[in-house]
């Protein structure tokens, strides 16, 4: 379960990760009961401020990727945390001198927002320069295990802080825990500058992707995935609320039983990836497993028994995402991929927007039920439909890696 710790460089990125990606849901959350006590509990400010820390990431994802392919990643990944801790420092400055205005921290969500938006592109190309083809499987399911045991420590233990100390101090708590991280990085030696090569160009990325038929293949039963069934924080609120009229404390224990599920299924992934790289069959099953047990959910008479399948639907989840990513990664060449995952990326975080009002309208027009039976229902036939096409073409012939990691 645990091979790619052997790799000692990914080890110290991996250790650090944990902290990090915990300081990460602590300062989501002290941010969003930050927006909530400056407007009076306004729905609309909390919306806003999400939208101006995530949107970033759709626009230069795609840049992230070209930066990855052109730059020492890890030198990129040090100024990324450097501006990810001065964000939350400056929000813990103003928050416990009582001069932070809603405005302000709107800034700091959007320039939080720039900055991470060249995280996920870089951090994926990274991990795979440091473990190689042969665990990158595991690597991958390995940081979804970090990124979810954290989901589920860090919103419980930034709660108990808010009530103890306030949010501008559990600002710097979050803006502290960048530092294991960027210590890690610094242990880690830095990679060879490799052979010369050409310029690195944006479109390029586009066209290796559009003329290679299996990623794009992936691309797009990722995207239809995650159109129609990966919008749980819109869902899981719809069915608490209008099926089983509940309050916030039952869809908290919804998304609490979801993450339960995520965190296994992670788990279980790195497991299978240290033994066995996956292939489209898989895929296939796990993208029609995940699809159908999210619309057995919604088809549940009970709140409890909707809460027990979601776990299952975590499981799901985390089955099938890590296997599209590590395909993904392994059907391209080591120096386009940095660009390639910048637009893997986009496409995954580029349906939220458009899935997000469509549940919405689905839930209005057929009942609270809908999003989740059809949405899972969708995305089983569609994640089908590609997975099949995918196996219809020839097997793409296994891209070797470089001797040094080319940055």
């Amino acid at each position: 379960m645990f091979a790619a710790l052997g790799s000692r460089d990914y080890r110290l990125f991996a250790t650090g990760m944990l902290v990090t990606n915990f300081g990460t849901w602590v300062q989501r959350i002290a941010q969003d009961w930050l927006v909530l006590q400056l407007t009076g509990n306004d729905p609309v400010a909390l919306g806003v401020a999400g939208t101006l820390q995530f949107a970033p990431t759709v626009f230069l994802s795609l840049w992230a990727g070209v930066l990855a392919d052109r730059h020492d990643k890890r030198r990129i990944l040090l100024l990324v945390q450097t501006g990810i801790a001065a964000c939350s420092l400056a929000m813990c400055a103003l928050d416990v001198t009582h001069a932070v205005t809603l405005w302000q921290v709107y800034l700091l969500c959007l320039l939080l927002g720039v900055v991470s938006a060249f995280d996920q592109p870089v951090r994926s190309a990274y991990v795979a320069d440091l473990v190689g083809r042969e665990h990158l499987a595991n690597a991958v399911a390995l940081n979804q295990s970090s990124f979810n045991l954290a989901r589920i420590v860090g919103p419980a233990v930034a709660g108990l802080l808010i009530v103890w100390v306030g949010t501008g101090w559990v600002f710097l708590v979050a803006g502290l825990s960048t530092a294991a991280v960027l210590v890690s990085l610094l242990r880690i030696a830095p990679a060879p500058t490799g052979e010369a090569r050409g310029p690195v160009r944006l479109g390029e990325g586009l066209r290796y992707v559009r003329t290679h038929r299996e990623v794009l293949t992936l691309m797009a039963m990722v995207f239809f995935v995650s159109l129609f069934a990966i919008n749980f924080y819109t869902t899981l609120p719809i069915i608490a609320a209008t099926v089983f009229h509940r309050q916030a404390d039952g869809y908290g224990m919804l998304f609490t039983l979801l993450a339960v599920g995520t965190l296994t299924g992670s788990l279980l992934a790195a497991r299978r990836g240290a033994r066995r790289k996956p292939g489209p069959r898989f895929l296939i099953a796990a993208a029609v497993g995940f699809g159908l047990t999210e619309a057995a959910a919604g088809l549940m008479p009970g709140y409890l028994a909707c809460g027990l399948v979601l776990i299952l639907v975590g499981v799901g989840f985390m089955t099938f995402m890590p296997t599209a990513s590590t395909i993904v990664q392994l059907s391209v060449e080591p120096h386009m991929r940095g660009r390639v995952m910048g637009l893997y990326t986009l496409i995954f975080l580029g349906s939220n927007p458009i899935g997000a009002p469509l549940t919405g309208w689905v839930a209005d027009v057929l009942g609270g039920r809908a999003p989740l039976v059809l949405g899972g229902v969708l995305a089983a036939v569609t994640g089908a439909a590609c997975g099949l096409f995918l196996l219809r073409r020839p097997a793409p012939a296994p891209q070797p890696e470089p001797a040094v990691a080319t940055v």
